[in-house]
């Protein structure tokens, strides 16, 4: 396919992406989030479930505590560098948790309550499970803090521990003490034994001026013993008591822990936490399109308009254009249908925000220079794309333009049998200069009136047995220039262009691309796949029209039938009644 002249490359067409500062970003991604509000629920869901369940197994559990201070003693030492007499408080720490005193612990136990923790499966390290033991800063002090089911327990323990802590540790100094008392008797042994050899010595000497060696002597003998006997005096009257309980531990009146309602409320903060991670990690491999700026990145394109959603039970009215000046406060059409989504010409604020992205188009350079467009989908239903190429080309009508609508689905024409039907007036036929030699299309326009919007001519699809052949064919290629004639306006509706290359076989004719999607049902390489195929066959994608389900659409399983006009009494509801979606249909017109 060759590129139509005046038509731009994609390339030279610059597209300008929205610049989002970081707030920007975040508040985006956050939106996106909020699309898995299921697996956010979810993890609220699991994190209430697990606080509760931890703070019911919480109140099982009562915590005790003791505490007592650690007096300094001469044997203590914090290091090897350190003088005797300073603690270690970290020393001592490790030394109440370790296992010669659960021993311990559990031998008083054993003598205050009869049964023997020590005996009991596990022994004393199952004993030991529940203690902690810490030292406040800047103190000398332990604390003693011990968790059991019952409250009684846990105190008792408690003051078993500490008192384990303080004998051992005395008992600790009393060894000590001990050794170096021994140690010091069995220095002086031998300086007794010297000292009563030279005094029997002294004592059996006849010459006195002898004996000054042996005085001497016996004297420094006398000095060792005399300061070996003061150093074990002062080892056995010092004070070996380790401390004192300051605080007695008793039994706890409530449960350990935070209560049920915190770590409920805890358990729902971490549970918005994995809900926000879980769905941070669906929207990273999820690859449905979610926002109009996953639409502008993929297709390169504005998103020209987004269709409001309608709600089930809303009733359009039009009071009248401002400067329209027909029709007073008609609306679009001289009857008004109750076919709900099956109407094809809608009012209200989807009638609006159809003339604004008309409106768009008509002051889009690219498209001012060839007028004409292409309305088609990604993939799937034609019924978005349909809507949308009829209402446009009421919203171009309005503008004073001349305005053609060519229906080029060849394959499952509809438009035709929902026109038949609209206001039951019948299509009549206003000119037929030729017939192509596919049969399609067949020169035949439909003059459409548009109620106050003015009129538009249709050309119908038909079905053929060549569509190829029929989109490129010669009679299809005059249909198509009835855009270069005066301020005319070509609109062409063609199906899915991931479905079928009808609309690919148009744009080297057509250029002008509009891509109409419901973002939720779209996926990004989708719309990624049909730029390349636009911009490949020569043709520029204008914009998007985004649309959710039921923006102008009609329902799944096919078009609904129109009513045909009812009289005043009927078309109004009853008081009390319920309330109706009313919308406009189109009404063929003779000439």
């Amino acid at each position: 396919m060759s590129v139509s002249a005046g038509a731009p490359p994609d390339a030279a067409r610059p597209v300008h992406a929205p610049v989002h500062d970081e707030p920007d970003l975040l508040r985006d991604q956050f939106r996106q989030l909020l699309h898995y509000r299921w697996l956010i629920l979810i993890g609220v869901l699991i994190g209430v479930l697990g606080g509760g369940w931890l703070g019911v197994g919480g109140g099982d559990a009562y915590t005790a505590t003791t505490e007592t201070t650690v007096r300094p003693l001469s044997t203590d030492t914090a290091g090897p560098d350190a003088p005797r007499g300073e603690i270690s408080m970290g020393s001592e720490r490790r030394t109440a948790l370790s296992s010669v005193v659960a021993e311990r612990a559990a031998d008083d136990l054993k003598t205050s309550t009869g049964t023997s923790p020590s005996l009991r499966p596990g022994g004393a390290p199952t004993l030991a499970a529940g203690l902690q033991v810490t030292n406040p800063p800047e103190t000398q002090m332990l604390r003693f803090a011990y968790t059991a089911a019952n409250p009684k327990t846990a105190a008792r323990n408690a003051n078993a521990f500490a008192e384990a802590y303080l004998d051992n540790r005395q008992d600790d100094a009393a060894a000590s003490i001990d050794r170096t008392v021994r140690a010091y008797e069995k220095q002086r042994k031998p300086l007794v034994k010297e000292r009563d050899r030279l005094a029997d010595e002294i004592a059996g000497a006849g010459e006195r001026g002898s004996l000054d060696g042996t005085v001497s002597a016996h004297a420094s003998a006398v000095t060792s013993i005399a300061e070996l006997s003061s150093s074990i005096s002062t080892l056995r009257a010092q004070d070996t008591t380790p401390g004192r309980v300051v605080t007695k531990a008793t039994p706890p009146a409530a449960p350990a822990g935070p209560g049920l309602a915190l770590m409920l409320g805890l358990g729902a903060a971490v549970g918005i936490g994995l809900g926000l991670l879980a769905a941070w990690v669906r929207l990273v491999f999820d690859p449905v399109v979610r926002t109009p700026g996953d639409v502008v990145r993929a297709l390169h394109a504005p998103v020209l308009g987004t269709l409001p959603r309608p709600r089930r039970f809303e009733r359009f009215s039009r009071k009248g254009r401002a400067g329209g000046g027909r029709d007073g406060g008609r609306g679009r059409g001289q009857g008004r249908g109750r076919g709900g989504r099956g109407s094809l010409l809608v009012d209200g604020r989807l009638a609006e925000e159809y003339r604004s992205v008309a409106f768009r188009l008509a002051y889009d350079e690219t498209f001012a220079r060839r007028r004409r467009i292409l309305v088609v989908s990604p993939r799937g239903s034609i019924a978005s794309a349909l809507a949308t190429s009829v209402n446009l080309s009421a919203s171009f009508a309005e503008m004073g333009k001349d305005v053609l609508l060519v229906e080029a689905d060849l394959r499952t024409p509809s438009l035709t049998e929902r026109l038949q039907q609209a206001d039951g007036v019948q299509p009549g036929w206003a000119r037929a200069p030729g017939h192509g030699t596919i049969g399609w299309p067949a020169g035949l326009r439909v003059p459409i009136d548009a109620g106050e919007s003015g009129v538009f001519d249709l050309v119908p699809g038909h079905r053929v047995s060549k569509v190829p052949r029929a989109l490129t064919s010669s009679a299809a290629t005059q249909l198509i220039a009835h855009a270069d004639q005066g301020d005319s306006v070509l609109v062409v509706l063609a199906p899915a262009v991931l479905s079928y290359a009808d609309a690919i076989a148009l744009i080297d004719r057509v250029d002008c691309v509009l891509i109409v999607c419901d973002p939720r049902e779209v996926r990004r390489d989708e719309l990624v796949r049909a730029r390349e195929l636009v911009v490949g066959a020569g043709g520029v994608v204008l914009g998007a029209l985004l649309h959710s389900h039921g923006g102008g659409s009609e329902p799944k399983g096919g078009p609904a039938p129109l009513e045909p006009p009812s009289s005043p009494s009927r078309a109004r509801p009853s008081r009390g009644a319920e309330p109706v979606h009313e919308t406009v249909g189109l009404r063929v017109m003779d000439r």
